[in-house]
């Protein structure tokens, strides 16, 4: 499982639209690829990375 698979079913919080989301892993962000929404993501603090 990739982390790419997390966002299978989900839908964009600012327009609804189901499954397009896309992950740009290297800079951290998610974006809608219907509207361009952009959201930040950041692990938790203390969380071990395996």
């Amino acid at each position: 499982m990739t982390l790419a698979h997390f966002l299978d079913g989900l839908r964009c919080a600012s327009c609804g639209v189901l499954n397009v989301l896309w992950l740009d892993a290297m800079r951290g962000l998610v974006e809608c690829s219907e509207c361009r929404q952009i959201a930040l993501t950041f692990p938790e603090v203390g969380e071990e990375v395996r």
